[in-house]
């Protein structure tokens, strides 16, 4: 567990309604009423992964158009309670009808921009596993769209450089000729970005979605790792700084900030949901969380595993198979 320095201490409460003198606040209800209550200019970010409009159990699958209307009331008062310094991270999908694909994050761009917002990075998070395609490419990638309020963004560099390739080059002219010439604490990352430490040098995080083998995983069919928010609070906030979820389902927002000694605040409008945040909470305090380390590799099979091997049916179908025979090679 991380170390809680001043911020978090013995008797943790979780509230139910905003105030800027609690630490958690966990709301159960509608998200556009829930945030009428929050004043203007507290929030330092927010970051969420909005209903996708898929016809989950907990949402109603509308026309997009009707979709979009419905989000721009809550983005009005999201920009309202963000800092002049804030950040605004909106993690999406693609919202799909009769097999077309309709990109979420470039129908949310106008809205944003209508806002007043400014796009700082459009991030791309690469998982390896989900859904399987007939019709079409297995989706295996969704959006981070990085907006900003002003241009006075707080961003702290220094927290996400990365090690240099290549730390001991030096200055080959001028005043600084054979002085090095890197950062001796890292390079400035990339916008594409991976999951080990050294890749916070790319746009694409290859980070593992949370599916049914995920240490994270609950009943939550569209789950934030708690590692994806993680690299977005330690760039974009300070200690004791807000964090909001304004869809928070089951709290890896709210964990994710705790975790790094922010103030954090989500809602919710399904119990269950709610329900299950507060118990990650007590546990992630308890010591009882599971929770995937930030920068850990991606496991990759031997080929030893028996779930990695191709199966001996197949075989015979492949040898007889003449295109298929140059896959079969590859097996062996």
């Amino acid at each position: 567990m991380n170390d809680m320095t001043t911020l978090f201490k013995k008797n943790i409460e979780i509230s139910s309604q905003f105030s800027d003198k609690k630490q958690i606040i966990l709301h159960l209800g509608d998200t556009l009423d829930f945030l009428k209550t929050i004043p203007d200019d507290v929030i330092s970010l927010i970051i969420s992964s909005p209903p996708y409009n898929l016809g989950k159990v907990y949402e109603k699958k509308v026309d997009i158009g009707n979709y979009l209307s419905q989000q721009k009331p809550v983005i009005a008062e999201l920009v309202r309670v963000l800092k002049d310094d804030g950040s605004l991270c909106w993690e999406v999908g693609n919202f799909v009808n009769k097999g077309e694909v309709f990109p979420l994050d470039i129908y949310y761009y106008p809205i944003f921009k209508e806002q007043g917002l400014k796009l700082r990075n459009r991030i791309i998070w690469h998982f390896g596993h989900g859904l399987h395609a007939s019709k079409r490419f297995s989706g295996r990638y969704e959006s981070i769209i990085w907006f900003s309020k002003s241009d006075s963004f707080k961003f702290n560099l220094d927290n996400v450089r990365v090690p240099s390739k290549y730390p001991g080059k030096r200055h080959f002219k001028g005043k600084l000729k054979g002085k090095p010439s890197c950062n001796p604490l890292g390079k400035n990352p990339s916008d594409v970005w991976t999951v080990v430490k050294e890749d916070w040098d790319k746009e694409v995080w290859n980070i593992p979605n949370v599916k049914s083998n995920h240490p994270e995983k609950t009943i939550h069919p569209c789950q934030f790792p708690i590692e994806l928010v993680e690299r977005c609070i330690l760039a974009l906030t300070d200690k004791n700084d807000w964090v909001l979820d304004p869809y928070c389902g089951v709290g890896s927002a709210l964990i994710a900030s705790i975790k790094n000694n922010r103030k954090t605040v989500g809602c919710d409008k399904e119990k269950i949901y709610i329900e299950i945040a507060e118990k990650r909470i007590k546990d992630y305090f308890s010591g009882d969380l599971k929770i995937r380390p930030i920068g850990k590799p991606i496991f990759i099979p031997t080929g030893r595993e028996k779930v990695s091997q191709m199966p001996i049916e197949w075989k015979a179908r492949l040898e007889n198979n003449e295109d298929s025979r140059d896959l079969l090679f590859q097996q062996r």
